[in-house]
């Protein structure tokens, strides 16, 4: 169990970014259930390995958490399909589209929340933590263990995907 040093210090370090961690759990897991209960097991393994937390970014080191928790999820479910991270596998699953999306200033959220379920889970991951959640490429590629350099190629994919899903009239079917 923590003492009450800690606890505060957790309370100030992690608490703060429950938010970021139930958003970026939603759109892995695809449900608010399964991501509260992801976010709940999450927690619980920080409280557990809060010790060993060293640094200012307690943001980025519970999201890291959540997304593992998040994976070995889904990999339970053993739906290989949802999670795999290889960024080949994810452009089999979606490939690039020429179409772009000159888009209006209205956002239509249900075409959003449709395209960002079509997206695979590297890309959609990528999406949410800069676009969402506002991290930096460096905290983006702290959480996911990739490569800065990656990190930007998947957000990059990922943009152009979401662009082509929402310029098609039907969230990304294709005749």
């Amino acid at each position: 169990m923590m003492d009450a040093t800690a606890a505060a210090r957790f309370e100030r370090a992690i608490l703060p970014h429950l938010d970021s961690a139930t958003t970026l759990a939603r759109y892995l897991m695809g449900n608010t259930a399964d991501a509260e209960d992801v976010v709940q097991d999450a927690c619980m393994r920080a409280i557990r390995y809060f010790a060993s937390f060293e640094g200012d970014d307690g943001r980025a080191w519970l999201l890291a958490i959540t997304r593992r928790v998040a994976f070995d999820a889904l990999r339970t479910r053993r739906d290989a399909s949802l999670v795999s991270l290889d960024d080949e596998a994810a452009e089999a699953v979606a490939p690039e589209a020429a179409a772009t999306h000159d888009g209006d200033a209205t956002l239509d959220w249900v075409a959003l929340e449709g395209a960002m379920a079509q997206l695979p889970p590297a890309w959609r991951e990528v999406i949410v933590l800069r676009e969402l959640d506002d991290l930096t490429y460096a905290q983006i590629a702290a959480v996911t263990g990739a490569p800065i350099g990656t990190v930007m190629s998947r957000l990059a994919r990922a943009r152009q995907r979401l662009r082509a899903l929402l310029a098609t009239p039907s969230t990304g079917s294709r005749a």
